[in-house]
């Protein structure tokens, strides 16, 4: 007598044929239709879905049969043998994700889920193990809807919070996270993660404050490191309250300023403008502790640097910095004589035999007095086109002090930090006026390159350091 066909042999031929038709399916594809293809992606799409759920399940029925130690030291090990594409990737998450079905459920091949609570009662089924997070993922799983790397991540997630959340909560938290990993993926899954806790928290206490608060203690800001480009690198991470915190300081300052005289738009990059806006903040930060205390003498977040008195008068060279974690850091001389314009730094400049010829000449800085009326002069950034308030402006010498250039109003103009660094960088002039022009400005521009240097060659000055 023949022994009867298994079922199993039946599904494994159409299997057999299905295979055939892929491979056979490229030399075709020309005969499809535009709108074909999409059709096409999608039922492919579909049936390696399909098919990773099936290969999920295959091995679990390895696992509970004890298949996979028999023929190989683990679940990994035997998925590498006999699954030989996941070798590349996968095949780790595959094995976790079915050790973890195995040892934390009942479930074999074939469980559904909703089949299986169809037939309970609902009081039942809210208690039983059916709704454990761990089944309600794996039977997402199964049917390829998710992949094993999203359903540990949601195990995980679901881990952490369980014990957190009011138990009725569970399973829809557990769908949830689903859902939106399924839609977004598990980075923006993981992000939810405070407003569930402020929805489905536990009553007893506030899960938003004690989740926040044991956050504070992993926030880090690491050592300056620079790389082989010379910029210097830090790594940061802050808890939900220093993060915002520090975006709405930088917001307002990083967004694009066009110049609305030129119609020239904002060619910095959006990384660039959040860097200078944090420069931005960090600068009026040492400002305001320097006016607080007397002056950058005696303030705690002044910079100091050391530069040979040959090379900031000749423009070449460099300054480098002193007594704090970027000690030995090497400032350019432009960069040292826009800062020498305010209190941002104390320059400590050396003689010939590298005496200290001045430790921070007091004369350069602008008064309280003179600021104030500076500030009601210009009421905003001189530079053509710029609207930037006083408050976020800096008094600039338009002859650089360095140059001998006095400290007082004839020869002060309000520059934001960017054009302040601009005016710098292109060397220009400014005319002062002790009366407005027809536009109502006291300080006018040059905007050709190198004004500043022409300037000079006109200005009678003096030499600061003869006098030092």
């Amino acid at each position: 007598m023949d022994e009867p066909t298994r079922i199993i042999e039946q599904h494994r031929t159409v299997l057999d044929d299905a295979l055939g038709a892929l491979t056979a399916l490229a030399p075709v594809l020309h005969q499809a239709y535009n709108d074909e293809l999409a059709e096409l992606m999608t039922q492919l799409d579909t049936l390696a879905a399909t098919a990773r759920g099936a290969q999920s399940e295959v091995l679990l029925e390895a696992k509970r049969r004890g298949v996979t130690v028999e023929f190989a030291k683990n679940t990994r090990g035997w998925v590498l043998e006999y699954a030989p594409s996941l070798r590349q990737s996968g095949a780790g998450q595959l094995a976790k994700l079915i050790d973890t079905v195995a040892s934390r459920s009942t479930v074999t091949a074939g469980y559904d889920l909703e089949e299986d609570l169809a037939a309970m009662g609902d009081g039942e089924a809210m208690v039983l193990n059916k709704h454990h997070h761990v089944v309600m993922t794996w039977a997402r799983v199964r049917t390829g809807e998710i992949s094993p790397a999203l359903a540990l991540a949601a195990i995980r997630e679901i881990d952490r919070l369980y014990d957190r959340l009011m138990p009725a909560a569970v399973p829809t938290v557990t769908t949830a996270l689903l859902d939106v990993g399924v839609a977004f993926g598990v980075t923006t899954m993981r992000e939810l993660k405070t407003r569930i806790l402020a929805e489905y928290g536990g009553e007893d206490e506030d899960e938003v404050d004690k989740e926040q608060g044991r956050l504070r203690k992993f926030a880090f800001l690491t050592s300056p490191q620079v790389d082989s480009g010379d910029l210097t690198i830090y790594r940061l991470g802050l808890t939900p309250e220093q993060a915002a915190r520090l975006e709405a300081v930088i917001g307002p300052l990083c967004a694009p300023r066009p110049n609305p005289e030129t119609g020239e738009r904002d060619l910095r990059s959006h990384e660039q403008r959040r860097a200078e806006a944090l420069d931005e903040v960090l600068s009026r930060s040492q400002s305001a502790d320097a006016a607080d205390k007397g002056g950058p003498a005696s303030s705690d977040t002044t910079m100091l640097i050391t530069i040979d008195l040959e090379d900031l008068k000749s423009r070449s060279g460099a300054g480098e910095v002193l007594k704090t974690r970027a000690d030995g850091t090497l400032l350019g001389i432009e960069t040292l004589r826009k800062l020498c314009c305010d209190a941002d730094l104390i320059p400590v400049v050396l003689g010939s035999d590298s005496e200290a010829l001045d430790h921070g000449m007091v004369v350069r800085l602008f008064t309280r007095k003179q600021r104030r009326a500076i500030y009601r002069r210009d009421r905003h950034c001189t530079f053509p086109g710029c609207d930037a308030p006083g408050a976020w402006t800096r008094v600039h010498h338009v002859r650089h002090w360095a140059d001998g250039g006095p400290t007082d109003l004839a020869n002060a103009a309000l520059l934001c930090q960017r054009h302040h660094t601009y005016v710098h960088d292109k060397r220009l002039w400014a005319e002062v006026r002790a009366t407005p022009d027809e536009r109502g400005r006291y300080v006018v521009w040059d905007l050709t390159e190198h004004s500043y240097d022409r300037a000079l060659l006109q200005q009678p000055g003096r030499d600061p350091w003869l006098a030092a």
